[in-house]
C-alpha cells in the first residue's frame, strides 16, 4: 500500500475499498464489507467486538499495522474466509471454534430453532439473534402448522454437523434433551468434539462418525435436523474462491443437489417417534425439493429476510412416502 494507515478508522476505509476492488465475496462472516474488515480490525487486535465507534480514532502502532496488514493480505490475495483467519464463528450470542476442516457456521436454524420450540410448546433456552439482525419477526408461515402444539422434546438429532454449531443450539435450546449429533468427515467430528467440550455439552451432546444414519443406533427422534451439502456438483466449480476453500465434502449435494437430503428422508422414516419432524435447511433448493417430494407436503419455515429456504416435513408424511 502507498501511504500506510494510521488510524483504525483508515484502516477501515482502506480495506472497505480493497474488499470492492478484489470483488471479495461475503456471507460466511458478514454481509458487508464494512462490518467483516471492521470485525477483523478488532479481532486481530484483540479489542472487543462491542467497542464504540471512538475506538476508530485509536492510532496503530508499527507492530499491529504489520498484523493487520499480513491478515488483510490473506484475505484480499489469498481469498482465505475471515472466520478461517480468526478461527472463530458466532450464531447469536454463541461462539464456535472453526478453521478449514469445517464449512463455516452462517445458518438460519438460529432463527428456526426456537420456533421448533414453539411448534413443541417449549419455551426453554434462548437462542435470541443479536439486536443487529431482528429486522422482522419470524414464524411458521404455513397456517396449516399454526396453532400445533407437539410433545416435549426428549431426543434431537444434527445430521452433517461439522462444526458441532446446530448440535450445540439444540442442547441449549432444548435443555432436558438427549442430542446426537452425526459427520461422516472424521476431521470435522474432531472440531465438533472440541466445540461440544467448550460449551460444556459433553454428557449431553454424543456424536457419531456415521454416514447419514448409517451407523447411528436405532433410537427414535421427536427432532432430526439437518443443514447438509446441497450445492449440485457442476456448481462447485462457479463458487467464489472464498467458498471453494471450505471442504469440498460440506458442500456437494451431488448431481442435482439432493443425494444426502434423499437419503436423510428415507432413513428418517424408521426414526422418528409418531410426532416428529425432520427440518431440512436446502438453501437454493426450494423449488426442487417441491418437485422431487411432492408427496411430503413440505411446509417452508418463515426466515427474517424472506428466504424461506428451510422446510419442515411432519412423520406422517414421511411413512406414507413411497420414496
Amino acid at each position: 500500500m502507498a501511504t500506510r494507515p494510521r488510524t483504525l478508522g483508515e484502516w477501515l476505509s482502506w480495506a472497505e475499498r480493497q474488499y470492492a476492488r478484489h470483488q471479495l465475496a461475503l456471507g460466511q462472516v458478514a454481509t458487508s464489507a464494512h462490518d467483516e474488515a471492521l470485525y477483523l480490525l478488532l479481532r486481530t487486535l484483540d479489542l472487543p467486538l462491542d467497542s464504540k465507534p471512538a475506538v476508530l480514532r485509536k492510532k496503530t502502532t508499527a507492530e499491529e499495522n504489520t498484523r493487520l496488514a499480513e491478515v488483510f493480505r490473506r484475505r484480499i490475495e489469498e481469498h482465505v474466509p475471515a472466520a478461517y483467519l480468526t478461527r472463530e464463528a458466532w450464531l447469536g450470542e454463541h461462539r464456535f471454534y472453526v478453521d478449514e476442516r469445517v464449512i463455516i457456521p452462517r445458518s438460519y436454524f438460529l432463527e428456526i430453532i426456537p420456533q421448533l420450540a414453539e411448534l413443541f410448546g417449549c419455551r426453554a433456552g434462548s437462542l435470541t439473534p443479536p439486536r443487529s439482525t431482528r429486522r422482522q419477526k419470524g414464524g411458521i408461515s404455513d397456517p396449516a402448522l399454526q396453532g400445533i402444539r407437539l410433545p416435549t422434546v426428549k431426543r434431537a438429532v444434527d445430521v452433517c454437523t461439522g462444526s458441532g454449531c446446530l448440535a450445540i443450539l439444540l442442547a441449549h435450546q432444548f435443555p432436558a434433551a438427549k442430542v446426537d449429533a452425526i459427520e461422516l468427515s472424521t476431521d470435522a467430528l474432531a472440531v465438533a468434539k472440541f466445540n461440544v467440550a467448550t460449551h460444556r455439552l459433553a454428557t449431553r451432546v454424543k456424536l457419531h462418525h456415521s454416514d447419514v444414519f448409517d451407523a447411528v443406533p436405532r433410537v427414535k427422534y421427536d427432532v432430526i435436523l439437518s443443514n447438509p451439502p446441497y450445492v449440485p456438483t457442476r456448481e462447485l466449480r462457479d463458487l467464489p474462491a472464498e467458498f471453494r476453500n471450505e471442504p469440498t465434502m460440506a458442500l456437494d449435494g451431488g448431481r442435482d443437489g439432493l443425494d444426502i437430503i434423499r437419503k436423510l428422508l428415507r432413513q428418517s422414516r424408521e426414526r422418528l417417534q409418531p410426532h416428529g419432524v425432520v427440518v431440512l435447511e436446502v438453501g437454493g433448493l426450494r423449488a426442487a425439493m417441491d418437485r422431487a417430494f411432492p408427496e411430503l407436503d413440505l411446509h417452508w419455515m418463515h426466515t427474517m429476510d424472506g428466504e424461506d429456504c428451510v422446510c419442515l416435513v411432519q412423520a406422517h408424511r414421511l411413512q406414507a412416502w413411497r420414496g
